[in-house]
């Protein structure tokens, strides 16, 4: 297989039953596909659980036409109104429905772009289906959640050790059938790190498995390859990238990336700049203890910092 196709995509399920989710959560969707038939749908859960997958996997066992459009990457207005009008307007080449996967929909404008979706929903209901994925499904509008059925990917902690296991199970079968060496100690404690997002899992894999293994070497060299993800965006004053990059990391302990930022800012930042950041990086620690929404508070420093940090 060719180093430039990403595993995620390579050994993404072509099934609904082979999908890594308990039980109750394939049941919905096992039956849109019995029925051949997919409604209007609101897919809602933490990133790499599985949602975009589940949806791609529905389609191509139907057999239906599908266009995917990142809501994070393809957020104008007129971009998503020209493509959408051109994909929505026309017959499939498959026969039957069209179905539109709006991944990471609650990255689009409330006031403007979600809105002309739920014209979209409206307009073209004889002709497609809408699917929209979204980490929080707070940041979607209402005319949006009344147009779809809404399923919660809610992984019960009682579930966890048969997901956890399944995710071991497919993670060996891909790294044999790529001839890649590996210590099953290091996969485990890689996939507890991580779930339950096993695409953040499968991307660490694959840029490790260059040096043909896997073993306990790549554990401390995961955290320093993410935190300088994180330092660039804020050199380059990226805040879709920072926001980003805040989502993806939603399953550490906030408490565990303000210490990381304290120990290495340092190295990052110029010297007359860097007790204001320490400062700054106290209180925004201090407000985290009290904090309704961790991600917003950890955002709030982090843009403080991109935008108050003198960088080296």
């Amino acid at each position: 297989m060719s180093d430039n196709i990403l595993w995620v995509e390579a050994y993404r399920p072509q099934r609904v039953s082979d999908c890594i989710l308990p039980n109750h959560l394939k049941e919905p969707f096992q039956a849109f596909v019995d029925k051949g038939n997919i409604p209007n749908l609101l897919l809602s859960g933490g990133p790499g659980v599985g949602k975009t997958t589940i949806a791609k996997a529905m389609c191509k066992e139907i057999g239906l036409d599908y266009l995917v459009v990142n809501g994070s990457q393809e957020s104008g207005i007129d971009l998503l109104r020209v493509k959408l009008e051109n994909y929505c307007s026309s017959v499939s080449l498959l026969g039957g429905r069209k179905v539109v996967i709006i991944d990471e929909a609650d990255y689009l404008n409330p006031q403007s772009t979600q809105p002309a979706l739920r014209g979209f929903i409206e307009r073209f209901s004889e002709n497609c289906s809408f699917i929209f994925t979204c980490n929080y499904i707070h940041r979607i509008i209402d005319p949006i959640h009344s147009r779809t059925s809404v399923i919660e990917f809610k992984i019960d902690k009682k579930d966890a050790p048969k997901i956890a296991s399944q995710m071991l199970d497919r993670a060996k079968e891909i790294l044999d059938e790529s001839n890649v060496n590996y210590n099953e100690k290091v996969l485990v404690e890689l996939i507890m790190r991580y779930y339950p997002d096993f695409r953040r899992t499968l991307n660490e894999l694959q840029r490790y498995s260059s040096t043909g293994s896997i073993d306990s070497g790549i554990l401390s060299q995961l955290g320093d390859s993410n935190f300088l993800a994180l330092i660039n965006a804020l050199k380059e004053k990226n805040f879709s990238n920072v926001r980003k990059w805040v989502n993806d990391s939603s399953h550490t302990d906030p408490r565990n990336i303000y210490r990381q930022l304290y120990d290495n800012l340092h190295e990052h930042l110029t010297a007359n700049t860097l007790p204001p950041i320490i400062l700054l990086l106290a209180d925004y620690q201090y407000k985290s203890a009290f904090a309704a929404d961790q991600q917003i508070n950890l955002t709030a420093c982090l843009i403080e910092i991109m935008v108050e940090g003198n960088w080296q």
